[in-house]
């Protein structure tokens, strides 16, 4: 007999494999792949897209970067970085999406780093998200600031990184 599993709490993002699906068709609508790089969402976001039917066709792969080196030595974020801002920063997120795009081989990488809670991290409030993006043009990051618990703070970060995502992989976003 199987254990009942909970329910979506009703706080979560609603709209995630939404989300994701329009991503998948619009990367392979335009010909681009992407790749993930992950600490805060540890994989939510390539596994989203890894659900959707098609993702093989652009989803190249994916680091999940809990650690500071593996961001240093598999991403190639700057030691110095890391020291003086911490992993919780914007230009973290955005060196995070630069190597994934290039570890990858992709056209667009995203990334994720934030606190999740239940304690602050590296001087940032719990509830503090980075999202990164690089293309061909360069990369750049998004701050958020959500509310909620652990499961609720990741989840809403992985909405926010797929939305990110879409806006890059519009025809206005990308021009590679």
């Amino acid at each position: 007999m199987s254990t009942p599993q909970p329910g979506p709490h009703p706080r979560l993002h609603p709209n995630l494999h939404r989300l994701a699906g329009q991503a998948v068709a619009g990367a392979i609508e335009r010909g681009l792949t992407v790749a993930t790089a992950e600490s805060l969402t540890a994989g939510m976001v390539a596994a989203v897209l890894a659900d959707t039917p098609g993702a093989s066709a652009m989803l190249q792969g994916g680091v999940v970067a809990y650690a500071n080196s593996v961001k240093a030595d598999v991403l190639g974020v700057s030691r110095e970085v890391l020291a003086a801002a911490g992993s919780v920063d914007g230009q973290v997120a955005a060196a995070m999406a630069s190597g994934a795009r290039a570890a990858c081989g992709a056209d667009v990488g995203v990334s994720t780093t934030g606190v999740a809670g239940p304690e602050p991290h590296d001087g940032k409030d719990v509830g503090t998200v980075y999202i990164g993006l690089a293309t061909a043009e360069g990369a750049t990051s998004f701050a958020y600031r959500f509310e909620g618990s652990r499961q609720e703070i990741r989840a809403l970060a992985c909405g926010a990184a797929l939305e990110r995502l879409l806006e890059a992989l519009s025809p206005a976003g990308y021009r590679g």
